[in-house]
């Protein structure tokens, strides 16, 4: 298992479907060793969720958008937010990604929490925003606030993401980079 490089990021970028869309600046968003996910909406959760011994038994928190001001940012007070990636994801079957806050949201008193993207899954993923500065923190619509990067499988599964949150709030893909 290694990490995608730059240019291979590059390369799915520039493929069909491409590994990420939705891109606010595809360029930028491009880093040496991972690709940077830019926040759409924050939501706070408004009621308690529930994780049974099978799927039939779960239940999602209830939450609510947090709306942004006349400058296009928000402030989060200490607490757990579920924040709405602008990117669309569709993880190859020899690939799976992690992601990792950015520092500057960590030097401010944040971080990102996320699960696992698994081989073949494709949607616009949530990730979890911890702000533990006690004088909070103002996010930007369409900040970067995580990295994701990029892990090859030892071989191309043969039972990629066929779960709940497949296609989870997906667009239209379009190529990220020429």
């Amino acid at each position: 298992m290694g990490v995608l490089s730059y240019q291979r990021i590059r390369a799915l970028l520039a493929g069909v479907p491409p590994l990420v869309s939705g891109c606010v600046d595809a360029e930028e968003q491009l880093q040496p060793n991972g690709f940077d996910m830019t926040l759409e909406s924050v939501a706070e959760f408004t009621g308690a969720g529930k994780i049974g011994a099978s799927n039939a038994d779960r239940v999602l928190a209830e939450t609510r958008d947090l709306p942004f001001g006349a400058d296009g940012c928000v402030f989060l007070g200490p607490g757990v937010y579920a924040a709405r990636l602008n990117e669309t994801v569709a993880i190859p079957r020899d690939v799976m990604a992690l992601a990792r806050p950015r520092s500057s949201l960590l030097r401010n008193g944040a971080a990102v929490h996320n699960a696992v993207w698994d081989a073949g899954y494709v949607g616009r993923s949530q990730v979890q925003i911890v702000v533990s500065n006690p004088r909070g923190i103002v996010l930007a619509r369409n900040a970067r606030i995580a990295q994701m990067v990029f892990f090859t499988l030892d071989e191309v599964t043969d039972a990629p993401y066929a779960g709940l949150f497949q296609g989870e709030g997906a667009r239209e893909p379009e190529a990220s980079l020429a």
